[in-house]
């Protein structure tokens, strides 16, 4: 049985994970000793489990965080991704050993295997600039000035941190590292960086109170990676900082005595007699970064390795720049809002919503005064007149729509979307203009990471058959098909809501359901052909039926309420205009043939009816393979959010942790749900 004293530990998401076993809170020290007292490594908050481990005579387990931490800082309340958990000491206690430094000293476990996983590792938190903490903007590219001089760049730490005593340091040693800098760069331009707790108001530095007038305060917060990276020289006490310096193969002088420290990669002004090996940078990423830290995949809850935390971490940041600013929403249901808010979510964003009394106007408006941009929601603004609007007042604009793996139900049923589309260029849906997914499609192939998202996007798509999951996740999952000719091919025609945007930007001619039965009948006179109603429309919620005569007079057997999955694994091609289900189709190995301008044609993969000539034929100009259309398509063009942690996700996430758990809970209260519900009828007849 592990305890501990800290009520705020005890709250660790996953904790029980991170540890392996399950930690009990008390208030009181029980009466029965456990077999082990779990406290926040050796800060003076867990003196009273240190000191009722020593007394009687059991193991003290000291948790810190990692140093791939969050997106956003601890002290607001960021759920940790990473936590190190030592039974010997901590890594900044320098008086003792701890459980890297033990690694550190001894050998055998530098595999040809793990040094070439830290060196990916190591690349990737260069190319992403990851930090401990992820939420800072990266550094204008001259902030520290012109290469005309050595810029030194000094790194302050929190006042009474216990990395800082515990590392054989104090305020003296920031006054030395000072006085050393600028002996040993006389000519140089000093920057002392303040610490991010500093900045956010919840404790005070070390040198702001000693600093001559030739040397600058850097007193905002920046990606450290790119603050570092402009930098000849770093100096530090016992900062991550130096350590990340280390990584961007920067000099490092150290005046404490940091985990990285007395291994022969810093000059160090204290020496520590234990540390007797000398280790590589790989070596001590390795130990730090892979061995010591244990990571969690917060929407699995398991376990997981370093470069799935750093590509969470990456995906986390990306986001997070990409939204920074006020955010003009225009056209948003009001039960649709958290949606806007989940994917245009940020440490520092706003949001102000925009429908009725001349709502694009209004929302032009509030972007142009405080320089932001205006995000749509795409359905509700059918034309250009908006985005042209934007343009000639130089404000961003972006169409949002549901991602292509949405939710288990309805988005008209009100069903929180795991995933949204935002694009800049157009929308996916509409070919008559280019598309922010066309860009990334036709260029999928210079992209340096080109091979690893082939291979996540075969295993994601595997995964989808396997699982049977579409956009919605409705319908049964079982149908009698021994009535079917044996014979003949079998085509699914799937209906489409008729007005929707898809159908009216993309249709090429055809605009309703009947059209298209015809027109594959007409292609296709001895098929067996199976037409399925769209769900919206089959629940009412969206205009597109068919007069039930002329339907079954084109087709041979009409479903409904049939899970897509399960009707795909029943015929050999599929026959649309420009549904989702045609996506779907090609990621199960099916024919598919168009007749309309879906996304996923003139790629190479599908036959194609509509006239070769349409612009659209012509600006697809790359030729793919599946796996490059479903990279493009799944892993770069939507954004994933997962509700229950309240962060953006990856869609391996969504597929195999969201998708196949029962489903999340509607928007809204019942009576807002009615009152939508009711909007929505009424737009439909308008």
């Amino acid at each position: 049985m592990l305890i501990t004293f800290s009520r705020t530990l005890s709250h660790i998401p996953h904790l029980e994970t991170f540890l392996g076993e399950r930690v009990h809170w008390c208030l009181r020290p029980p009466q029965t000793p456990p077999d082990a007292v779990v406290g926040w490594g050796h800060k003076a908050t867990a003196e009273k489990a240190r000191r009722y481990a020593a007394q009687r005579g059991i193991p003290y387990i000291a948790v810190e965080d990692g140093f791939l931490r969050s997106l956003d800082l601890g002290a607001r309340h960021a759920p940790p991704l990473s936590l190190v958990v030592d039974r010997s000491g901590i890594y900044y206690d320098a008086s003792a050993p701890s459980d890297l430094e033990n690694l550190l000293n001894r050998s055998g476990w530098e595999t040809p295997e793990l040094l070439a996983s830290a060196r990916q590792a190591m690349t990737d938190i260069r190319a992403f600039c990851l930090s401990k903490y992820n939420h800072a903007p990266a550094a204008g590219p001259d902030l520290l000035g012109r290469d005309d001089a050595p810029r030194v760049l000094i790194i302050d730490q929190s006042y009474g941190d216990s990395s800082v005593t515990l590392g054989q340091a104090g305020e003296e040693s920031f006054i030395r590292m000072l006085e050393e800098a600028r002996s040993r760069f006389p000519h140089g331009r000093l920057f002392v960086k303040t610490h991010p707790d500093t900045l956010a108001g919840f404790k005070r530095g070390y040198l702001y109170d000693h600093l001559p007038g030739d040397v600058t305060l850097i007193a905002r917060d920046v990606a450290p990676l790119s603050l570092l990276a402009q930098a000849d020289a770093v100096f530090c006490v016992t900062s991550q900082m130096g350590m990340e310096a280390l990584l961007l193969s920067k000099p490092v002088y150290c005046f404490g005595m940091p985990f990285y420290a007395g291994w022969g990669l810093t000059t160090d002004a204290l020496s520590c007699p234990r540390r007797v090996h000398r280790r590589t940078l790989e070596e001590l990423f390795a130990a730090a970064y892979i061995l010591y830290p244990r990571y969690i995949n917060p929407v699995s809850g398991e376990r997981c390795d370093i470069h799935n935390v750093i590509r969470r971490l990456a995906l986390q940041r990306e986001k997070n720049e990409a939204n920074r600013g006020l955010h003009a929403c225009y056209g948003f249901f009001g039960w649709k809002h958290p949606h806007a808010r989940a994917c245009l979510q940020s440490t520092d964003a706003s949001f102000r919503f925009f429908r009725h009394f001349h709502g694009q106007e209004r929302a032009l408006a509030c972007a142009v005064r405080h320089g932001g941009d205006v995000v749509a929601w795409s359905p509700q603004c059918p034309d250009d007149s908006l985005e042209q609007r934007c343009r000639k007042q130089g404000r961003p604009f972006a169409r949002m729509e549901d991602g292509f793996i949405r939710s288990v139900g309805l988005g008209s049923n009100f069903k929180l979307p795991y995933s949204l589309t935002l694009d800049r260029s157009g929308i996916y849906y509409d070919p008559e203009r280019p598309s922010d997914l066309e860009h990334i499609l036709n260029n999928i192939r210079r992209r340096p990471d080109h091979g690893e998202l082939c291979a996540r996007a075969k295993i994601l798509r595997q995964t989808i058959v396997q699982t049977g999951i579409t956009k919605y996740n409705v319908g049964e999952n079982h149908i009698a098909t021994t009535h079917w000719p044996k014979d003949r091919r079998i085509l699914l025609v799937p209906g489409q809501v008729e007005d929707d945007a898809s159908v009216r930007k993309g249709g090429c001619g055809i605009s309703s359901n009947l059209e298209l039965l015809q027109t594959v009948r007409a292609h296709n006179p001895d098929a067996f052909i199976v037409y399925k109603p769209h769900p919206d429309v089959e629940s009412g919620n969206r205009k597109g039926k068919m007069d039930g005569q002329k339907m079954r007079s084109l087709a041979d057997e009409v479903v409904r309420d049939i899970h897509m999955g399960v009707l795909l694994s029943r015929v050999d091609e599929v026959h649309t205009l420009t549904s989702l289900s045609g996506f779907e189709a090609l990621l199960r190995g099916l024919e598919v043939c168009t007749y309309g301008g879906p996304f996923y044609a003139g790629w190479g993969l599908t036959k194609d009816f509509a006239d070769p000539g349409l612009p659209f034929f012509a600006r697809r100009s790359a030729w793919l393979i599946l796996d490059e259309l479903v990279a493009g398509t799944l892993l770069l063009y939507p954004t994933y959010y997962d509700w229950p942690t309240r962060s953006f996700c990856l869609p391996e996430d969504v597929v195999q942790y969201r998708l196949l758990q029962p489903p999340l809970p509607v928007s809204r209260s019942p009576f807002k749900r009615l009152f939508s519900a009711l909007l929505a009828w009424l737009q439909m007849w308008r």
